[in-house]
């Protein structure tokens, strides 16, 4: 199946602009198509959802379309599609729904590997009712994840793991880290906001009980998703205003949905579908495309670090089996911050930092500055990182 980068990067107005974009991992660009539901949905008759008046009708029907073309991206029901601010809000509300469920010396297992969004709601939240924090560390000089399941016993109440780490890109092994805690009787909450770009995502298969992504990461606006079990999410009583509704999942969804937002995750969804030609359900064509994005992806992500490994100095922490097309560099005597500074001025957007992977870059010895991060995405060409290389090595000579 041939994927055609050109006439992808032509539907993305800003492109045009010419600056090599390198910082998907903090959010992606967008789309024409995604800017355009937007708008529609904005200029369009809406009210409050029901179901009397054609703006309610409305209403409803972008939220419902918007909890289907999520579930078709993540593999997932429907009926357990969340909707939130961000990813940090949607977790922060389950953290602290799930912590009245536990009890003191409860076990709370979270890993160094991971955003702090999947790290610290989880600990605040453990601390405040007494339970205990278990942690994973992983090795630095593979990149790859320690043994989750020795961290688990009987005591232990949920497992926190990122699916994709977005500082160094390692996709550690998640259905057998779900077996494992399913058999002490945990629940799994999986971060997927760096992987959903990349990889067509089954939520069933993965075992998670939770999966949270970021619409924005994957050519949609800025929101969160949680994607969690129908029946497990029955079982939580989170705080909510009275008469709002208790069904699932809009108890989790506080106040009105922003519905042009949802339009504009609908339209991303259905863009990612559409990215190569083929048949089928829209779940089918997300497969597909995604199959041929992680093809094109990984051919510029192995052409980087065949460029980086030819440069003086330079140092690639993403080193796991199996990774995301994310590439993590530091530099010999020179500060990252100032390599990301250099290419800016090139029109090469490759940012430098922890990127609220605050554990993983201090694992590694980075402490707090981490590192300069390469995130190539579905619209990155062979030409814009050849633009990042030629700029790497006039930085290096000029420094």
């Amino acid at each position: 199946m041939t994927y055609d980068v050109d006439s992808v990067r032509a539907r993305f107005p800003s492109l045009a602009t010419g600056t090599a974009h390198f910082d998907g991992p903090g959010g992606s660009q967008v789309p024409a198509a995604v800017a355009d539901a937007m708008r529609d949905a904005m200029t369009s008759s809406l009210a409050n959802r029901g179901a009397v008046t054609d703006a309610e009708r409305a209403a409803d029907t972008i939220v419902l379309d918007a909890r289907r073309a999520v579930a078709d991206l993540l593999g997932a029901p429907p009926e357990g599609v969340v909707f939130g601010r961000s990813m940090t809000q949607l977790t922060y509300d389950f953290a602290r729904t799930l912590a009245r469920t536990w009890r003191p010396g409860d076990e709370v297992v979270v890993t160094r590997l991971d955003h702090d969004a999947n790290v610290r709601p989880w600990v605040q939240a453990a601390e405040a009712v007494g339970a205990v924090v278990r942690w994973v560390g992983f090795d630095p000089a593979t990149g790859e994840l320690d043994d989750v399941a020795g961290a688990l016993s009987e005591r232990t109440r949920l497992v926190a793991v990122t699916a994709a780490s977005n500082l160094i890109g390692t996709r550690p092994p998640l259905a057998r880290i779900a077996t494992a805690a399913h058999q002490r009787g945990a629940l799994f909450y999986v971060d997927g906001v760096h992987l959903t770009a990349h990889d067509a995502v089954d939520v069933a298969a993965l075992g998670a009980d939770f999966f949270a992504c970021s619409p924005y990461k994957f050519f949609g606006p800025h929101c969160g998703v949680v994607a969690g079990r129908p029946e497990v999410l029955a079982d939580l009583r989170p705080d909510k205003l009275l008469p709002s509704s208790d069904a699932v999942p809009e108890r989790f969804e506080l106040g009105t949905l922003p519905y042009e937002v949802l339009a504009g995750c609908t339209a991303a969804v259905d863009f990612i579908a559409d990215l190569v030609p083929s048949g089928g359900t829209r779940r089918d064509r997300v497969v597909a495309s995604l199959a041929a994005v992680g093809e094109h992806e990984d051919r510029l992500r192995e052409r980087v670090e065949a460029g980086l490994a030819e440069l003086p100095g330079v140092t690639v922490w993403s080193r796991a089996r199996l990774r995301t097309p994310t590439v993590l560099a530091t530099f010999a005597d020179h500060a990252a911050a100032d390599a990301y500074r250099h290419l800016a001025g090139l029109g090469v957007n490759a940012p430098a930092g922890s990127f609220y992977a605050i554990e993983a870059s201090r694992r590694l010895g980075l402490g707090d500055t981490g590192g300069l991060r390469v995130g190539l995405a579905p619209y990155s060409t062979e030409a814009e990182v050849d633009r990042l290389l030629d700029g790497l090595g006039s930085f290096l000579r000029s420094a």
